[in-house]
């Protein structure tokens, strides 16, 4: 027996005894999270950040502390997790067109069909494709999926924000009743179903997916939330004065956004440091109501045999860079929190080795006993999930446009525009990404550090997708 497979067939053996050794398939509770970067105390990405129930729930599985999505936007980031497809292969690399109206997608089986189709009932409430909206016949019960901002309740709170933002880019507190923000009514909804479960006798194993809108702009939180991070004592994200010095001139229209104010509005309207605290408040509201679902579950008959699943669809620029928002292939847009929690499986564990959100689709298939989905592209993660010690010689794949890709390793970011202009960072030694390695040419050691991590590259690139007529998406903008 070669050395390689003597290493894998235990872990195989011990995954197969995982999953038989239960008399019911796992269970499923699926947490998205919008527009959350790396600002989770457990991943130390900023100092003030607050997440206490993450920490929990990352301490009862593996925190992937290396975590990327595959597309720094929404529709084509939740769209390769849900239908198992890189942005370069599906061609949805922007927030138009929904999956559900692309023409060469509609035999693709999304995870929860996947799901249900291999005998779970599901369940789905508040944000997990891009605006709300759901495929049609995707989920079997749909909840509350309220939108961005509610009506009648949030009231628009700055009035100087310069013409080109709209009022989506508002931030600060918000004084009504807790319990009907969005994300608490949407938490709410899946403990309730939680409770319903729980009195069905025999019934099928669920898979429940829940999406917080939150920190997504505007960044709204109730005002007792801010009182927990007072503004005077916010730390500013770093930023380097010339630090676009040695960034490739294509990387400006790659990254352009009109839609958020400029960073120089926030610096000179005495705008960054509340902009911040609002995010931080909104992170920390999310994380309460991540603590209610865990507590809801930990209550129920399916605490034992539960795959709890949490994640970012991508991170957010406050500053860094001297940009807002997301729309980079920098690590402050890719870096995401993404823990797994499985029966049987590690506990406590903090996996340094690069993945992608991508591997959400078949580790929730193998961690069920489900077979694979051959149209599937990410790879299982269950490996890891056994023992993080393992060989794992695999890259995150980061893409936002056409031919525009960043490489992650446990060590480097490469990154490739599509006029050949690269960039490459030491992120242990450069961590803010402020020193492009390759910005005055290519020594031999660079060279062979490109050769290896552009192995990782898609091989193929699709043309970006167009809508096909009759457009049956259905949701809330």
């Amino acid at each position: 027996m070669n050395s390689r497979l003597s290493t894998i067939l235990p872990l195989v053996i011990l995954l197969q005894a995982c999953c038989v050794s239960y008399s019911q398939k796992p269970n499923v509770l699926l947490i998205a999270i919008d527009d959350m970067n790396d600002w989770a105390s457990c991943l130390d990405g900023h100092p003030d950040g607050s997440t206490p129930n993450m920490e929990r729930l990352a301490e009862r599985g593996t925190l992937f502390t290396n975590a990327h999505c595959q597309a720094p936007i929404c529709n084509p980031s939740r769209t390769s997790i849900m239908y198992g497809l890189r942005p370069s292969t599906s061609g949805v690399y922007m927030n138009a067109p929904f999956p559900s109206t692309v023409a060469h997608l509609q035999d693709n089986v999304t995870l929860p069909r996947w799901m249900e189709k291999n005998g779970y009932q599901t369940l789905t409430t508040g944000k997990i494709y891009h605006g709300s909206r759901l495929p049609e016949n995707d989920f079997q019960t749909v909840g509350p999926r309220p939108g961005q901002r509610l009506k009648d309740l949030d009231k628009r709170l700055r009035t100087d924000l310069p013409g080109g933002a709209s009022g989506l880019w508002d931030f600060g507190p918000q004084a009504y009743d807790e319990a009907l923000f969005q994300d608490h009514l949407d938490a709410t909804w899946a403990i309730e179903q939680l409770g319903k479960l729980g009195k069905q006798d025999g019934s099928k194993p669920f898979f429940l997916s829940i999406g917080f809108y939150r920190p997504h702009v505007p960044f709204y939180a109730p005002s007792r939330i801010f009182e927990e991070f007072p503004r005077d004592e916010i730390m500013l994200p770093w930023v380097k004065e010339d630090d676009w010095a040695d960034i490739p001139a294509i990387a400006k229209i790659v990254t352009a956004n009109n839609a958020p104010p400029p960073h120089k509005w926030f610096v000179e309207n005495d705008a960054w440091r509340d902009a911040v605290q609002a995010y931080l408040a909104c992170i920390r509201w999310t994380d309460e109501q991540v603590g209610r679902l865990i507590d809801a579950l930990d209550e129920s008959p399916f605490s034992e045999n539960t795959v709890v699943v949490l994640y970012s669809d991508h991170g957010f620029h406050l500053g860094e860079k001297s940009r807002w928002t997301k729309f980079s292939l920098w690590e402050r847009s890719t870096r995401v929190p993404f823990i797994v929690v499985a029966p049987g499986m590690a506990k406590g564990q903090r996996c340094e080795n690069p993945v992608e959100l991508l591997s959400i689709y078949p580790t929730l298939l193998e961690l069920c006993g489900i077979q694979a989905n051959p149209e599937v592209e990410g790879r299982s993660l269950s490996p890891l999930l056994m023992d993080d010690s393992v060989e794992w010689k695999h890259h995150a794949v980061v893409t936002h446009g056409k031919d525009n890709h960043a490489v992650r390793s446990k060590q480097y970011r490469y990154i490739r525009y599509n006029d050949g202009s690269e960039e490459l960072y030491d992120m242990k030694a450069d961590p803010r990404e402020w020193d492009n390695l390759v910005a005055d040419g290519k020594s031999k050691k660079e060279k062979a550090i490109i050769a290896r991590l552009a192995k990782s590259l898609p091989e193929s690139n699709r043309e970006p997708a167009k809508a096909k007529k009759n457009n049956k998406a259905k949701g809330k903008s």
